[in-house]
C-alpha cells in the first residue's frame, strides 16, 4: 500500500468533486506525492509538523497502473508519484491522523 496525507479541507474538497488532483504542493510539482509505510511518518513530521487536521489515505499501488511513477528523493529513497488524478474509488480506505502528546501524528487507526 501506498499512502497520502492531506488536510481535511483537501479531503473534503476532493470528495465533493469525486476525485483529487492533489494539495497545493502536488499541483504546483505537477504530480500527487504519496508515501510507503516506511517513508509516511516522516513525511506527516516533515510537511505537516504540529498540524492537527489531516487523513491519511491508502490507495493499492497496483490500481494506479503507469500513471504511478518511483522516483528518487529524499536521501535518494524512491517515492510513488502519481502523474494523473486520483479517482476516489482508488482509495480504499481513509483515516483521522491525530497528534499525539509527544507531538508525532499517531498511525494506530490505519494500524500502523
Amino acid at each position: 500500500m501506498i499512502y497520502k496525507i492531506l488536510r481535511q479541507p483537501e479531503w473534503r474538497a476532493a470528495i465533493a468533486q469525486g476525485k483529487l488532483t492533489g494539495s497545493p504542493v502536488d499541483t504546483a510539482d505537477g504530480y500527487i506525492h504519496f508515501s510507503t509505510v516506511r517513508q509516511v511518518r516522516e513525511t506527516a513530521a516533515r510537511h505537516f509538523h504540529l498540524e492537527t487536521d489531516l487523513v491519511l489515505l491508502v490507495v493499492d499501488p497496483e490500481a494506479l497502473g503507469p500513471d504511478l511513477r518511483w522516483e528518487p528523493s529524499r536521501g535518494g529513497d524512491l517515492f510513488p508519484h502519481l502523474y494523473a488524478v486520483l479517482p476516489l474509488d482508488r482509495v480504499l480506505a481513509s483515516y483521522p491522523l491525530p497528534l499525539g502528546r509527544d507531538g508525532l501524528h499517531v498511525f494506530a487507526a490505519a494500524g500502523l
